[in-house]
């Protein structure tokens, strides 16, 4: 069986406080994009995990797809299987590449063997796997609350719209990223700022608040939302807790040279 796992972005990241198990509330709104992993996986005589594409940093083990195996294995009796994961969303990118694997190994593992669990028993498997996992057992456009798991179907109309994106060669790790930024209520809310859906509103109010702490830690990345909104963006910004960055744009833009290797580049029609 062979799964297609999809990359997300956020519109709008607030971090509003720390919370008590030590983890921050946040508010945005996650929005699937095409860009997929590769996820196969066949029933086999002895477990195995392989990889190719872009490197997976780590160790082997700690892959949320052999975890979200192993996870299941505990409560069901799977058989052994052999997975093959081909990376094409880049790693530590604010894009959820790993959280979608882990989420659709779950739905693959659901769907291969018929242990007939609905979303919602899914959604807590893939918590178990992290924060934003849960988002993608649905797939769909969600403003997330809480970790990132608290989850609120939005109608958000994008159809016909350009996507852009841009990933850096540099990063900072999304401990790194939570250590340099000040929590805080913003003035208006993401839910309300979205509620304006052309893109072109959003510049200046939706804001993810990690911006400012990687602009500083990495000064040399800085111009990347300038360079896009020079070629008619209608909206920038970084997703996540970086390092990857996306413009909206009304119709394709002539970004050729604006961000030549070592820069990952991906584009789509949403």
């Amino acid at each position: 069986m062979i799964f297609f796992p999809n990359a997300k972005i956020n519109l709008g990241l607030n971090i509003l406080g720390k919370r008590k198990d030590g983890y921050h509330d946040i508010s945005s709104l996650f929005y699937p994009i095409r860009l997929s992993d590769v996820l196969e996986v066949i029933e086999a005589r002895k477990f195995s995990f392989s990889s190719s594409g872009i490197n997976i940093p780590g160790k082997e083990g700690d892959n949320l797809v052999i975890r979200a195996y192993q996870l299941l294995k505990k409560d069901f009796a799977l058989p052994d299987v052999s997975i093959h994961l081909h990376k094409s969303i880049p790693t530590g990118a604010g894009l959820g590449g790993g959280s979608t694997d882990g989420a659709y190994m779950l739905k693959m593992m659901n769907s291969m063997f018929e242990l007939f669990l609905d979303d919602s028993i899914l959604e807590d498997y893939a918590l178990q796997l992290g924060s934003d996992c849960p988002f993608f057992i649905r797939n769909e456009t969600m403003l997330a609350s809480g970790r990132g798991d608290e989850l609120e179907k939005f109608l958000l109309d994008l159809k016909g719209y350009y996507l852009y994106l841009v990933k850096p060669d540099s990063a900072i790790s999304t401990r790194e990223a939570y250590q340099l930024i000040r929590p805080g209520i913003p003035e208006k809310d993401i839910k309300t700022i979205l509620q304006d859906q052309s893109p072109a509103a959003w510049r200046g109010s939706l804001k993810n608040d990690f911006e400012t702490a990687f602009f500083e830690k990495l000064p040399d990345c800085s111009d990347i939302k300038e360079k896009m909104y020079e070629k008619d963006a209608l909206y920038a910004s970084m997703t996540g807790s970086g390092s990857a960055f996306f413009g909206i744009f009304e119709k394709k833009p002539d970004m050729q040279g604006v961000f030549p290797p070592p820069y990952f580049t991906w584009e789509e029609t949403l």
